[in-house]
């Protein structure tokens, strides 16, 4: 036999002390390395400083920083959707886009800049080498200090549009993050339904699988008796030693997928499940038929919302390109006070100017115009992609749709199966005693029952999965549905409390409101998929007609 292979070491990595030492496995004989790891344990573990934003409610707080374990479905749920380092990353991602529309809409007021200037100046003025031969002139020098100030003040009146578009860019940009936001939300809400479910899940399986050892260990002593009796052969206790070894190793699994998902939990909900975990919460479906899923996602679903706003955006792209073409009416002033002479300070002369600018481009060789083609293309492809995401949110509904309504027709049927197998067994062993049946039938009555209640566990855990992606797909999963009573995050909040923070009174709404006369009013772009009309129908779940005995009368 060949001894395993072992990776060897990455060039120029240097082993430190704590690589090097050998890992001790099994009893520790060193009385005095057994005392160095007593004192270690005995150190005070200090826990890293938890900062949550200043919205989280104060329960919420608590529970994420007592290090208390979660039992509480609902308490689960609020520590995913307040704690989630993805969910408060695009918060505080959508209050930075939240900014971008006051900036937007400062360009509808004044700009006044400063200038000021301190020179010195020097000129000599030589007036040829033949001149001073002749005595006739000298070169004449002037130098001398001065300083200026300068303030110009400019303001748009009519740019055509080009302010109103830079604003609905804005808006869009922040309308699609707050998109991804509501999805970044429900994958959380999502991720903390599977993850609890899943502990359940797992937790039920040890169970099982720890059952089905007991059950086999039982097995086995019963046909060691047996055997000592002559009633049965080593073949058969052989056949019972088999399946107790590949018991054990299933539990071993089942033990592995545990531990798995118990850092699952601490991942997606942020603190350690308790041994007792409470059932879930009932998630009805908040929608009847799969058409009705549909329906409701064009209205509801992130994923689509947020094709939209994207659309919107490179079509303010357009509009922007477009307003280029046209002139702009600027006011413009200027103020400066200055030295007469660049070489004397002392004599000062003001001067104020004020001026209604109209500008506008008259020839550049067409690439303003190609601007606009770009524009108009990228705005087209932006266009496609919301057929593209409704295609692709539509079949992932179906399929979980359809998943939803086998896994939860399966857990019925594996439940009743499950209680049917129970009884075969117990009937089996006492077959088995009297002579009835083989080892081998009971132990195959054994796997059946492992095997339905492994299937009911899953199927059960997998429907409520089920339920949630429908939901969060949809776009239904919402706090509200999820939290119901509690607090939620308030994304307009900020919003509202920065949207006019730039603004000038009766001067912005005044400007903003001119300007917006030129660009189209905005509307929700219609789907051009031809696929669009296509409503794919839930799979039908039948069962194959019952078995009729010939002869027999048949049910009406």
């Amino acid at each position: 036999m060949t001894s395993p292979a072992y990776p060897e070491p990455v060039a120029g990595h240097a082993q430190t002390a704590a690589e090097s030492t050998p890992t001790r496995v099994g009893p520790v004989d060193d009385e005095s390395a057994r005392d160095e790891d007593q004192r270690e344990d005995d150190q005070p573990r200090t826990r890293p400083a938890v900062e949550l934003p200043p919205e989280t409610p104060a329960e919420i707080r608590t529970a994420a920083t007592s290090d208390t374990p979660v039992a509480d479905w609902s308490i689960a749920m609020a520590l995913a959707y307040w704690t989630s380092p993805a969910v408060l990353a695009q918060r505080a991602l959508v209050k930075s886009y939240d900014y971008r529309i006051p900036e937007a809409r400062a360009a509808y007021g004044p700009q006044l800049d400063y200038q000021l200037m301190l020179g010195w100046q020097r000129d000599r003025d030589d007036p040829g080498a033949i001149q001073r031969q002749l005595g006739q002139l000298t070169p004449t020098i002037s130098r001398g200090v001065s300083n200026s100030a300068m303030a110009v003040l400019t303001m748009p009146l009519f740019t055509f549009g080009r302010n109103a578009a830079a604003e609905r860019n804005a808006a869009a940009q922040r309308g699609f993050q707050k998109q991804l936001l509501r999805q970044t939300e429900q994958t959380a809400f999502y991720d903390a339904v599977a993850a609890y479910t899943g502990l359940i899940r797992d937790r039920a399986a040890v169970a099982i699988a720890r059952d089905n050892l007991t059950a086999l260990d039982q097995e086995l002593l019963d046909n060691r008796t047996r055997m000592k009796l002559h009633e049965i052969t080593a073949t058969d206790l052989q056949l019972v030693e088999t399946r107790v070894e590949e018991a054990h190793a299933q539990l071993y699994a089942a033990q592995s997928a545990q531990g798995s998902t118990e850092a699952t939990f601490v991942q997606k909900i942020g603190v350690r499940a308790d041994s007792a975990l409470g059932p879930p919460a009932a998630m009805p479906m908040s929608v009847r038929t799969l058409e009705d899923a549909y329906a409701y996602a064009e209205a509801h679903s992130p994923v689509i919302l947020a094709a939209h706003e994207r659309e919107r955006v490179s079509r303010a792209g357009v509009a922007s390109a477009r307003a280029n073409l046209m002139p702009r009416v600027d006011l413009r002033a200027q103020a400066l006070y200055a030295s007469e002479s660049p070489y004397n300070n002392t004599a000062r002369y003001n001067e104020e100017i004020a001026s209604v600018v109209i500008s506008g481009p008259i020839f550049e060789s067409g690439i303003r115009r190609t601007q606009i083609a770009d524009a108009v293309a990228a705005n087209d492809s932006d266009w496609r992609l919301i057929d593209a995401a409704t295609r692709d949110t539509r079949a992932a509904i179906a399929a979980s749709w359809n998943d939803w309504l086998a896994q939860t027709a399966s857990a019925a049927r594996y439940a009743r199966a499950a209680v049917a197998a129970q009884k075969a067994y117990d009937g089996a062993l006492i077959q088995e005693r009297e002579g009835q049946i083989t080892t081998f039938d009971v132990l195959q009555i054994a796997l059946e029952v492992l095997t339905v209640r492994s299937g009911a566990n899953q199927a059960t855990a997998a429907a409520i999965s089920d339920v949630a992606r429908v939901m969060a797909l949809i776009g239904a999963l919402e706090p509200g549905t999820m939290l119901p009573g509690q607090a939620t995050y308030d994304d307009t909040r900020h919003l509202d409390k920065v949207r006019h923070s730039d603004d000038l009174p009766l001067i912005t709404p005044l400007l903003r409101a001119l300007d917006t006369l030129t660009l189209p009013p905005v509307h929700a772009r219609a789907n051009r998929d031809p696929a669009d009309a296509t409503a794919v129908p839930a799979a039908v779940l039948t069962d194959p007609p019952a078995p009729t005995i010939a002869g027999a009368p048949q049910r009406r």
